[in-house]
């Protein structure tokens, strides 16, 4: 359907004629391009072609109430930003809460007064331009903030190669060779940041789609034990690893995404792990893909020695959006880390959460 770019769209949904005409009557001087659905389940087929700025639902109507209509429009992440205007010749407070709780944004009653029609219309409209100019505004501020993050990544790519250079040419001293270690670590763990920023993006879009294999986890974790054990020295803080049980076969996991993960725990660990103290990395099984019980297939645990986690934070540490607000309030320590854990773990169809040593420090459980 052609339409002007400048031009709003009002969508009329009833399945009376004359009730749409005389909407379309008292609108058609607005210079709106009006558009029509005999129904509602008509309306909900038809939402992608129409692509209305407004829609005027008419509450009584065959098969699909107007209620129910805007329900659905507002539990669709595509639609729920269309200002709905219920029209309806019923009174009293029941129906008006009713149509508050199916997420009307305004109601208009029978017969409908030609300037409050056009003063509401107006309004929502109002409304839906603020969201679509919001929305491109948020999406230029993604876009230029995925391009500083590629960037980034050559020039910290070089810093890498660099070290490495510098280092294997030798004839350093203790000191050097302590300071060049921590150079490193500090622009790695920057580089893994980084990735995780990009991953977390193509996670929220859709876009990552996990590359299962059976992964031999006792090797899967052997592999890993030395970068650990040298990253933890490193601080003065000791690395225990724990292998409970006897292993199954193999798990289905995304073993790159999955060493993120555990990656990101061991380092958010170390931050809060004291001189002298322990973090220990634990593996078990609980049951056999064989067994008929409710308990998780995979359970890893990373627990530190540090100050542990205030219960009021053991939610939010894992949420993006909270993470932002518990560094505006001072808590520095707080990274992207976290969510990233939490969306992989998801994806993977399992759940992370954190709770506290009964002595000291915290734990982190991945349970698949």
């Amino acid at each position: 359907m052609k339409h002007s770019e400048n031009q709003s769209r009002v969508l009329i949904v009833d399945d009376e004629p004359l009730a749409r005409d005389t909407l379309e009557a008292l609108l058609y001087r607005e210079g709106y391009e009006l558009l029509f659905a005999i129904n509602g389940i008509d309306a909900i087929q038809r939402m992608k072609e129409l692509a209305p700025d407004v829609i005027l639902l008419d509450v009584m109507m065959p098969q699909m109430t107007g209620y129910e209509v805007c329900q659905y429009l507002k539990n669709s992440p595509e639609f729920r930003h269309i200002p709905i205007i219920l029209v309806t010749a019923l009174d009293g407070s029941d129906e008006l809460v009713r149509g508050l709780d199916a997420g009307a944004d305004e109601f208009l009653s029978k017969p409908v007064n030609s300037q409050e029609l056009r003063a509401r219309v107006r309004s929502m409209l109002r409304i839906k331009i603020q969201y679509d100019e919001l929305g491109r505004t948020l999406h230029l501020r993604e876009l230029l903030s995925n391009m500083i993050v590629h960037d980034m990544r050559n020039p910290l790519a070089a810093i890498l190669l660099y070290i490495q250079l510098l280092k294997r040419k030798g004839n350093l001293s203790a000191d050097q060779a302590k300071y060049f270690e921590l150079i490193h670590a500090e622009a790695q763990q920057l580089s893994t940041f980084l990735d995780d920023i990009l991953m977390l993006a193509k996670m929220e879009k859709g876009k990552l789609i996990l590359s299962r294999a059976p992964v031999d986890m006792a090797r899967f974790a052997n592999d890993l034990l030395p970068k650990y054990t040298d990253l933890a020295s490193s601080q003065g803080v000791e690395f225990v690893f724990q292998h409970l049980t006897s292993a199954p076969p193999s798990i289905s996991l995304d073993a790159n995404l999955m060493q993120r993960v555990i990656d990101n725990l061991i380092s958010n660990a170390l931050k809060f792990s004291p001189p002298n103290s322990k973090i220990t990395l634990c593996i078990e099984y609980p049951r056999q893909r064989t067994q008929q019980n409710d308990a998780p297939i995979l359970r890893i645990q990373v627990m530190d020695e540090g100050p542990g986690i205030l219960p009021e934070d053991r939610e939010r540490i894992f949420d993006k959006y909270e993470i932002v607000s518990m560094k505006q309030a001072g808590k520095n320590q707080v990274g992207l880390g976290l969510a990233f854990c939490k969306m992989v773990i998801e994806a993977h169809n399992g759940h992370i959460f954190a709770d506290n040593n009964p002595t000291k420090g915290a734990v982190l459980t991945i349970e698949i």
